[in-house]
């Protein structure tokens, strides 16, 4: 004999469950533009948020930011998983040549970045600005 009452509580706990999201950031974040998190995802994604945004960012040797940014809102962390990458910031230059090597920049910091060799970098962003993108220079 089956209970009813056993299968709606089944489906209600799964109603309750928080959402998951399992995937690849290496396949994932070419989908758009490398981030992976923030809140230019659909609201019904566990990868939606507000508070932060998380980008996978693959970077060929010579790659280079567009443009600088300026006027910038969030605090930023960025963490190189493997190459050369380079930050360029107001009043100094950061290389970061080590796995695991970072830097943090505050609100206000204006920045830009180089690949001095093929890069992966790891950016973690907070908070979630909408409508907050730097256009290339080719969209314009």
């Amino acid at each position: 004999m089956t209970s009813d009452a056993g299968a709606t509580s089944d489906a209600a706990a799964e109603a309750r469950a928080p959402s998951v999201h399992v995937g690849n950031a290496g396949v994932d974040a070419p989908l758009d533009r490398g981030w992976l998190l923030g809140h230019f995802k659909d609201g019904g994604d566990p990868r939606h948020s507000e508070d932060v945004e998380v980008k996978w960012g693959v970077h060929p040797r010579g790659d280079r930011r567009a443009r600088w940014v300026r006027g910038e809102e969030r605090t930023a962390l960025l963490v190189l998983v493997s190459g050369r990458f380079r930050v360029e910031l107001p009043d100094r230059t950061v290389l970061l040549a080590r796995q695991g090597d970072y830097v943090v920049w505050g609100r206000g910091v204006d920045h830009s970045w180089f690949a001095e060799e093929e890069s992966v970098v790891l950016t973690v962003r907070w908070p979630s600005v909408p409508g907050y993108a730097v256009r290339d220079p080719a969209e314009e």
